[in-house]
Protein backbone atom coordinates (compact mmCIF):
# COMPACT_ATOMS: atom_id res chain seq x y z
CA UNK A 1 0.00 0.00 0.00
CA UNK A 2 2.67 2.35 0.87
CA UNK A 3 3.99 2.70 -3.16
CA UNK A 4 0.65 3.33 -4.29
CA UNK A 5 0.75 6.01 -1.68
CA UNK A 6 3.84 7.44 -2.33
CA UNK A 7 2.95 7.54 -5.89
CA UNK A 8 0.14 8.91 -5.29
CA UNK A 9 1.79 12.16 -3.53
CA UNK A 10 4.46 12.25 -6.21
CA UNK A 11 1.47 12.51 -8.86
CA UNK A 12 -0.22 15.27 -7.19
CA UNK A 13 2.91 17.06 -6.23
CA UNK A 14 3.97 17.04 -10.04
CA UNK A 15 0.68 17.78 -11.13
CA UNK A 16 0.64 21.33 -8.71
CA UNK A 17 4.18 22.06 -10.50
CA UNK A 18 2.54 21.37 -13.86
CA UNK A 19 -0.31 24.05 -12.98
CA UNK A 20 1.98 26.77 -11.50
CA UNK A 21 3.70 26.96 -14.55
CA UNK A 22 0.96 26.57 -16.89
CA UNK A 23 2.07 23.47 -18.36
CA UNK A 24 -0.21 20.71 -20.55
CA UNK A 25 0.37 17.53 -18.65
CA UNK A 26 1.18 14.67 -20.86
CA UNK A 27 -1.15 12.61 -19.32
CA UNK A 28 -3.96 10.89 -21.36
CA UNK A 29 -7.53 12.75 -21.06
CA UNK A 30 -9.73 11.67 -18.02
CA UNK A 31 -11.82 9.76 -20.24
CA UNK A 32 -8.92 7.61 -21.04
CA UNK A 33 -7.78 7.13 -17.66
CA UNK A 34 -11.32 5.91 -16.45
CA UNK A 35 -11.57 3.40 -19.27
CA UNK A 36 -8.54 1.84 -17.49
CA UNK A 37 -9.97 2.06 -13.97
CA UNK A 38 -13.00 -0.11 -15.62
CA UNK A 39 -10.96 -2.41 -17.37
CA UNK A 40 -9.20 -3.07 -14.07
CA UNK A 41 -11.73 -3.31 -12.48
CA UNK A 42 -13.39 -5.86 -15.04
CA UNK A 43 -10.66 -8.02 -14.76
CA UNK A 44 -10.59 -8.21 -10.87
CA UNK A 45 -14.58 -8.92 -11.72
CA UNK A 46 -14.67 -12.16 -13.40
CA UNK A 47 -12.32 -14.79 -11.05
CA UNK A 48 -15.10 -13.62 -8.20
CA UNK A 49 -18.22 -13.86 -10.72
CA UNK A 50 -16.52 -17.40 -11.71
CA UNK A 51 -16.24 -18.38 -7.79
CA UNK A 52 -19.34 -17.32 -7.38
CA UNK A 53 -20.88 -19.40 -9.88
CA UNK A 54 -19.02 -22.35 -8.56
CA UNK A 55 -20.54 -22.02 -5.29
CA UNK A 56 -16.57 -21.32 -3.64
CA UNK A 57 -15.93 -18.36 -1.07
CA UNK A 58 -15.15 -15.50 -2.37
CA UNK A 59 -12.63 -14.36 1.25
CA UNK A 60 -10.16 -12.06 0.19
CA UNK A 61 -6.48 -13.55 1.30
CA UNK A 62 -3.19 -11.65 1.30
CA UNK A 63 -0.01 -13.49 0.98
CA UNK A 64 3.49 -11.29 1.52
CA UNK A 65 5.49 -11.30 -1.41
CA UNK A 66 8.99 -13.07 -1.02
CA UNK A 67 10.83 -9.57 -0.89
CA UNK A 68 8.12 -8.65 2.11
CA UNK A 69 9.14 -11.92 4.11
CA UNK A 70 13.17 -11.07 3.58
CA UNK A 71 12.80 -7.55 5.05
CA UNK A 72 11.46 -9.34 8.15
CA UNK A 73 13.91 -11.45 8.67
Amino acid sequence: MKPYLISLVVGLLVGGIYGILNVKSPAPPMIALIGLLGILLGEQAVPIARQLFNGQSTVASVTPSASSKEKRQ
